[in-house]
Formats: structure tokens, C-alpha cells, sequence
């Protein structure tokens, strides 16, 4: 098989399971965070949510461009 399938294929993988694994964490960060809305001190909880928000979005959009990519290497 070639290499970009195999690329496309543990970069999917490894990301369901990089973000399967955070969910639970980032649930109860979003909780605490509309639990406190009148505390504005407590940013870092905040951030993680929004950098963990890029980081799916990214890793979404990079897998789309791979998959794309693969389809255009094989068939197109």
C-alpha cells in the first residue's frame, strides 16, 4: 500500500482517539465554566477549552484535505 494511505489512515485514527480521550476532561471544564459566569479570574480553564476547539477543528480539516488527497492520488 502507499505511504499516504497509511499516513491518512494513523492520523485519523490517533486523532478519534487523542479527542475521545479529552472529551471527558473538557466536558467538566465547560461545566465549571457556566457554573462560575460571574468569576472572571479563572482564564486558564477557558483557554484550554478554545485551544482544544482549534485543535479538533484543525485536525478535522487536515483529515479532510488527507482523505481527499488519497481519493485524487488512487482514482483521480
Amino acid at each position: 500500500m502507499d505511504l499516504l494511505l497509511w499516513i491518512t489512515i494513523s492520523f485519523i485514527i490517533i486523532g478519534f482517539v487523542i479527542i475521545i480521550s479529552m472529551k471527558k476532561s473538557m466536558e467538566s471544564k465547560v461545566a465549571f465554566i457556566k457554573s462560575n459566569t460571574e468569576s472572571e479570574g479563572d482564564f486558564s480553564k477557558a483557554k484550554s477549552v478554545i485551544w482544544w476547539i482549534w485543535g479538533t477543528v484543525a485536525w478535522g480539516i487536515v483529515s479532510m484535505f488527507l482523505v481527499v488527497r488519497c481519493f485524487q492520488n488512487y482514482f483521480g
